[in-house]
């Protein structure tokens, strides 16, 4: 029986309680045990993220210490050799979940646990949901941050302990405390530390590392398996609706492109938009779900941050919307320079053209204002934004009504010309709302404060962005006109 007074000697040094233990006192390794377990844990729980995990792999750390102990050749250096375990423990781990096939699957049976059948007290201290929370905070920072946080709220908020435990000078550690903190928002901030002082290891931690300590020399290996398999994280698993609406635009509108190309009135209208609406789409599709599950995959492999991401992503939709609108200029004015050259050599229409019916064209143009804001309406429901919903569905009906309306009964170059128009128009629209509401959306997808926001994209992007974007536009439309218009 471990007493509380055996427990507390604070005068031992780190080699002396090596040298007890190699003699075979017990209480002197859970002195060491007592001294280390918040550091071991805070080092496992910054590499997996998962609390039941980290105790777990630090419950192994610890029982790996104890049979391997003799090879210690520097017991003055107890503090940076566990913390070596604890690594090698955490590395180990996520080696085993890529070769264990149940690593991502629920534990159903509990019995090879070598903890007793208590309940520890992350169990008690937070939910699920409340450690899933905690996670996501903490992991989207660097590891170089995350571990100094972690330390600092389990270790008494001590700067000199941190220091110590790290190797670091104290400025060091202040430094990216504050660095740190200046990646999470006040509000996530103040929950992560409350959660991660009730979730520091206590005595029943020590208790059940105590009890194993007899079985350590033929279950460590068994041990490491089983926290692996337990420390893995369900794959997340995206909205169903997030990912729905933006794949019913695109449909409304391939539909859309599909009418107008059966209504061709002539071989070489009806040829030119095939190719230039299969390329469309194509572009659209390949860039907005092979290229957006790259960048994801490129985040998580090359460890990006905050600010990195951003950036990349930034850069990456500005340059699908260069193209899109790029596209869609050199399509209308090859489509409208088909019609002119018709109109002047009076070539006959094809026998198969079917021209637009008024519920057909009804058709057409929801399609096509479905393809521009089903996904605006999407994204601004998706992020509680319920009035900009709201204004994105009003001006899709709107829209839609007068297009249909205004262009009943024109043909030729005069309705070529109108659709330009209300294309631009649709396209000002969604411009408009994405430089008012954009950072505010994705202050809400991080769970974070405007400021936050702009500290890694600052306020001025996205306009002078939209402004490269109508330069760009602008130039492409004075490149394409038509020679005797330019005269």
């Amino acid at each position: 029986m471990i007493t509380t007074k055996q427990m507390s000697a604070p005068t031992d040094t780190d080699a002396e309680l090596v040298a007890e233990t190699l003699s075979g006192n017990r209480d002197a390794f859970a002195r060491i045990v007592e001294r280390y377990q918040s550091l071991v844990c805070a080092l496992t729980y910054s590499a997996r993220g998962n609390l039941q995990a980290s105790e777990d792999l630090a419950q192994v750390t610890f029982i790996t210490a104890w049979c391997e102990l003799r090879k210690l050749k520097e017991p003055n250096k107890l503090k940076s050799w566990l913390c070596g375990i604890a690594r090698n423990v955490t590395n180990n781990s996520f080696r085993q979940d890529k070769h264990i096939p149940t690593a991502n699957a629920e534990v159903l049976d509990d019995a090879a646990d070598i903890s007793t059948d208590k309940t520890t007290p992350s169990d008690h201290a937070i939910s699920k949901e409340e450690e899933a929370i905690l996670w996501r905070s903490l992991g989207e920072l660097p590891p170089v941050y995350r571990e100094p946080l972690v330390l600092f709220y389990r270790q008494h908020q001590s700067v000199t302990e941190v220091a110590d435990a790290l190797d670091l000078s104290e400025d060091a550690v202040k430094q990216r405390l504050s660095r740190g903190r200046a990646m999470l928002t006040e509000k996530v901030t103040a929950f992560v530390e409350g959660a991660l002082r009730q979730t520091a290891p206590g005595q029943e931690f020590l208790g059940s590392v105590l009890a194993a300590l007899p079985l350590a020399a033929s279950s460590v290996a068994t041990a490491g398996a089983g926290a692996a398999a337990k420390g893995s994280t369900a794959a997340k698993v995206g909205s169903w609706a997030a990912w729905l609406a933006p794949f019913v635009g695109i449909m409304a509108g391939m539909t859309a492109h599909w009418l107008v190309v059966r209504a061709a009135p002539t071989d070489r209208e009806r040829r030119a938009k095939k190719i230039a609406f299969t390329s469309l789409w194509v572009f659209v599709l390949v860039w907005c779900v092979v290229g957006q599950l790259t960048l994801h995959a490129l985040r998580q492999r090359l460890g990006w941050s905050d600010r990195t991401y951003f950036s990349v992503m930034t850069g990456y939709w500005w340059v699908y919307t260069v193209v899109g609108a790029t596209m869609t200029i050199v399509m209308l004015r090859q489509f409208l320079a088909i019609r002119r050259e018709v109109e002047k050599t009076g070539e006959s229409h094809l026998p198969s053209a079917t021209p637009l019916k008024p519920a057909t064209s009804a058709m057409v143009w929801a399609g096509t204002y479905l393809a521009f804001y089903s996904w605006l309406i999407c994204v601004s429901w998706q992020f509680h934004d319920r009035i900009t919903a709201g204004i994105s569905t009003g001006l899709m009906l709107v829209l839609w009504l007068l297009s249909f309306f205004s262009l009943r009964g024109r043909t030729g170059v005069a309705a070529m010309q109108s659709i330009a128009w209300h294309l631009t128009f649709a396209w000002a629209t969604v411009l408009v709302i994405l430089n008012l509401r954009l950072d505010t959306w994705i202050a809400t997808a991080h769970r974070s404060t405007l400021a936050e926001i702009h500290r890694l994209m600052p306020p001025w992007v996205i306009p002078s962005l939209t402004l490269a974007l109508l330069l760009w536009a602008g130039l492409v439309m004075a490149l394409t006109r038509p020679k005797a218009a330019r005269t």
